[in-house]
């Protein structure tokens, strides 16, 4: 599948599923995620799918370090509503990574592998996420300020023209290769940014 090369240089995420584990998904029950995958999810890449994808991957690391994250063990809370912004997209993109689902999720097995009541929104948090693992208790926020990382010069204007159907052949494909080349400096340059994302325990 044709696709920005950048996209397989970008870090992935591996979890220990134990509901894949029982039911065989995979022979060691470790799920392994690309941000790739978050742009099937999303049908899309862009700044938000990129930031959704990256604070996860920075928040499993501060809540396991060295272990290996378990899906469907992590509790994750948002500060706005579904609805608000951009936030149901980000809280799509979290779900697939982290199992976490809101009352409409899976039910579970014989009261195992339940991973409803595990998504929350409209919470009162210092930051815009925060993740806890289930099992423990600890916690990490995560902030994303993407006003750190430059805009191109020429994209607002390539991307009103290709909104407005203005734009020349040559633009538009100036206009996707702005886009994609911001989404690849937040991830690949900006990831370890601690102004663009802020990770702090509670």
């Amino acid at each position: 599948m044709n696709h920005p090369a950048f996209y397989d240089e970008v870090p992935g995420i591996v979890l220990y599923d134990p509901l894949a584990a029982f039911l065989g998904a995979t022979d060691d029950g470790l799920l392994r995620y690309g941000y790739f995958d978050a742009v099937r999810l999303a049908g899309h890449s862009c700044p938000t799918v990129a930031a959704a994808y990256w604070s996860t991957r920075k928040a499993l690391l501060a809540l396991y370090g060295d272990e290996t994250p378990v899906r469907g063990d992590i509790r994750v809370e948002f500060g706005q509503t579904r609805e608000s912004g951009v936030t149901g997209v980000i809280a799509n993109v979290v779900s697939m990574l982290t199992g976490a689902m809101a009352e409409d999720g899976f039910k579970g097995l014989g009261g195992n592998f339940d991973r409803r009541k595990h998504l929350f929104f409209s919470a009162h948090l210092p930051g815009e996420m925060r993740f806890t693992r289930i099992d423990m208790g600890g916690s990490f926020t995560v902030s994303v300020d993407l006003r750190h990382v430059p805009v191109p010069p020429l994209l607002p204007e390539l991307m009103a023209n290709c909104m407005a159907g203005s734009a020349s052949v040559a633009d538009a494909a100036e206009f996707r290769r702005l886009w994609q080349r911001r989404v690849r400096s937040i991830l690949l340059e900006h990831g370890d940014d601690p102004a663009v994302f802020i990770v702090a325990p509670g």
